[in-house]
């Protein structure tokens, strides 16, 4: 089972993340609509099920809800893949969304780094700052232990541009998660 439950509370936020690498129900909630959007269409592309309750300190603004959601669910994704044998690990994906072409490329490696290049043209989205992408990016390629690049290859609407990187992040992973017939990692190092 490529499954995971995890919870954390702290003083800004109660997030509880549960994801089925394999498919399932779609169900987030997290108080920040767009970021809601973002979500169901990460997991629907992405073909996972995914479960997702944030309740966050909004009033302040959406920094900590989308941050330690990404977090969490990097955690669950690490903790889902197990000892990362028997998947694909790496994974690329080009996503038009638009006049925006977001692009994802990453490594399920053990070592979390994120290069991250875009720019948008409005700074929020509904009550979604934008630069709460690269926050989750961050959040979520660390915690959940992946080489993560991607970038906004061109786009003039923020919306399009953010929407283009979660569904490239989105089908890249679905590549690199994807089961083959060994049980071993795919490293020289027979480890990850």
């Amino acid at each position: 089972m490529r499954t995971a439950l995890i919870k954390r509370e702290t003083k800004e936020t109660q997030i509880s993340v549960e994801v089925d690498l394999d498919g399932g129900e779609v169900a987030i909630s997290t108080g920040v609509g767009f970021f809601d959007h973002m979500l169901n269409a990460f997991a629907v592309h992405g073909g996972f099920g995914l479960k997702v309750s944030a309740v966050g300190d909004l009033e302040v603004d959406c920094h900590h809800t989308i941050e330690d959601t990404g977090i969490v669910l990097g955690k669950a994704f690490d903790q889902a893949l197990g000892d990362k044998g028997g998947i694909a690990r790496f994974g690329s994906f080009y996503v038009p969304m638009d006049e925006a072409l977001g692009f994802c490329s990453l490594d399920i490696s053990g070592r979390p780094f994120l290069v991250f290049d875009a720019e948008f043209p409005e700074e929020r989205i509904g009550g979604y700052d934008s630069c709460m992408t690269e926050e989750f990016m961050r959040a979520f390629a660390y915690n959940a232990g992946i080489t993560l690049h991607l970038k906004s290859v061109y786009g003039k609407n923020s919306h399009h541009i953010t929407e283009a990187l979660y569904k490239a992040l989105a089908h890249a992973l679905k590549a690199a998660v994807a089961q083959t017939n060994s049980a071993k990692p795919l490293s020289t190092k027979g480890v990850l």
